[in-house]
């Protein structure tokens, strides 16, 4: 089940509280929270990408990762709102290259996620 953020106070607490990940393509800002699923939102700015046209190209690309990708999420101990932030690249690229990158940033969650479980 993919569940959206759609309201503005949950992507500025996400901003605020969760920690970043940066990659070339996107960034992920990851909160865990307390729900029985992960939440996910989407940002490309005007200023990062240009016109409308980029700005939805990449957010359905985002959209279209997390939804052939949440099956990672699954894995992961916890969950987690996660809000990714397209970068000026994205729109220009395919999906499959979204969804390597997509992977790298669950990867580094996953593995800061075992580093506390093991000393906390």
């Amino acid at each position: 089940m993919t569940v959206y953020l759609r309201a503005s106070q949950d992507f500025q607490k996400v901003y605020r509280k969760g920690k970043r990940y940066e990659g070339v393509l996107m960034t992920a800002f990851v909160l865990p929270n307390r729900l029985s699923h992960n939440r996910f939102g989407v940002t490309a700015s005007r200023k990062a990408l240009g016109n409308a046209v980029q700005r939805n190209r990449a957010k359905r690309l985002l959209k279209e990762t997390f939804r052939l990708r949440s099956s990672l999420l699954l894995d992961l101990q916890d969950k987690y709102d996660w809000v990714v932030n397209a970068k000026r690249a994205l729109p220009a690229l395919k999906v499959t290259v979204a969804i390597a990158e997509f992977e790298k940033l669950v990867s580094r969650v996953a593995k800061e996620e075992s580093k506390t479980q093991a000393f906390g």
